[in-house]
């Protein structure tokens, strides 16, 4: 990746229903302690990749519905779309690839003669994918004779695969794991090598194939956890890296943590943000001093609307604030954080801040210079912010930094 300086310290790929996205969840908890897992410890160096049986239209969709973060690559329609970074760009070549033997009209023509097949929406019927619903207990036979038919026609072959959502199945995923490449069940055998982690939500066939197959497999484990949660055990069960989400501490301040990173710093602010006004820490002089103590005293913050504010002066506002979320349905997170060392002790940092209050969510493009000069407290100095609103998402409520 073009992000990268060089090879990713860490590749993780996950699916998204019922692996990365809990739909039990209701306050999206899980998702958001993996958040700011991953923004203060892995984004700088390491790459996001999801995999998912949705097509592009329902995959947005889920975005604009839960607080995915921007993963650095995404791969959609089951494996048969590739697209890259916030803006989506389509990997050519793996289409180019698919095209090869592929012929739309002969998989349309073979299917007809199946009339248990019921196709899915428009929305999921792809260039290179045409989806249908399956009862159960008809879908086997169905598959081994429609995988001959095909394959006496040159349309499938041994790497291309015959993929059917069961009827009734939540949101239509068939299979959920997390490994770093995320597979279906008939794959499994070929990718041993990986490190792969089933959260303990996955599916009755998945299960039945790990005590059958994987039992003792110390490279395929099952998560005693959900979804996200699943997903950074595993991080600490292969001992890839830190696996306590900073949403985890309750007080960085007695918790030291040992990580001097400008990602970390820019997570620990807005998490503090979020429970000040929630009501979650203490109403203390104390912590409002120590985060004036951040803020370089003559910093400015040129908000989204355009104004202009000295950084204490926004802090003053956020004093007043305290509590005003409380009892609501309000969140703060960051996405794409990256940083880069400008000058001796001088950092430029990047993220997309997002704040939800109940059905509304708000972004803006926030850039940060700090200085790592109080090398010795372990503290960054935020010297100016710069925020722009992200397009459409103009805040009615106040928005204070």
């Amino acid at each position: 990746m073009d992000r990268l300086d060089g090879s990713a310290r860490l590749m993780l790929v996950s699916d998204l229903d019922l692996t990365m996205v809990d739909h039990d969840d209701g306050e999206n908890l899980s998702l958001l302690r993996f958040n700011a897992l991953w923004e203060a410890h892995y984004r700088q160096d390491s790459l996001l990749v999801f995999s998912t049986g949705r097509s592009p239209t329902i995959y947005k969709q889920l975005r604009k519905e839960k607080p995915l973060l921007t993963p650095d690559i995404t791969i959609m329609s089951v494996g048969t779309e590739i697209v890259y970074g916030e803006s989506m760009v389509h990997d050519d070549g793996w289409e180019n690839y698919l095209n090869h033997k592929w012929d739309r009209g002969i998989v349309l023509e073979e299917t007809a003669k199946f009339p248990e097949l019921a196709f899915q929406s428009e929305t999921e019927q792809r260039p290179h994918k045409i989806s249908f619903f399956v009862e159960k207990f008809k879908a086997f036979a169905i598959m081994k004779a429609l995988s001959e038919r095909l394959e006496e026609r040159g349309v499938l072959e041994k790497d291309r695969l015959l993929h059917m959502c069961l009827k009734n199945s939540k949101l239509m995923a068939k299979y959920r794991l997390i490994l770093l490449f995320v597979v279906t069940l008939e794959m499994m055998p070929n990718y041993s090598a990986f490190l792969t982690y089933m959260v303990s939500n996955s599916q009755e066939e998945l299960l039945q194939w790990h005590a059958e197959n994987a039992k003792d497999n110390p490279k395929i484990i099952h998560a005693t956890e959900r979804c996200a949660a699943g997903i950074m055990q595993a991080i600490g069960k292969f001992g890839l890296g830190p696996n306590v989400s900073p949403r985890d501490i309750r007080d960085f301040q007695k918790c030291k943590v040992g990580i001097f990173s400008p990602g970390h710093e820019v997570v620990k602010l807005y998490l503090f943000y979020e429970r000040w006004q929630r009501a979650e820490v203490e109403k203390s002089e104390h912590y409002m001093q120590s985060l004036r103590s951040v803020f370089y005293s003559l910093g400015i913050i040129a908000h989204p609307s355009g104004t202009e504010q000295s950084m204490h002066q926004c802090l003053d506002l956020m004093e007043n604030l305290y509590g005003d979320k409380q009892g609501k349905q309000y969140r703060v997170w960051v996405d794409r954080v990256s940083s880069a060392q400008i000058g001796l002790d001088a950092w430029l940092v990047k993220f997309d801040k997002w704040e939800s209050s109940g059905e509304e969510r708000q972004c803006c493009l926030t850039t940060v210079l700090m200085s790592s000069q109080n090398m010795a407290s372990d503290e960054y100095k935020w010297m100016h912010v710069h925020q722009t609103w992200l397009e459409g998402s103009e805040s009615k409520s106040i928005w204070i930094l």
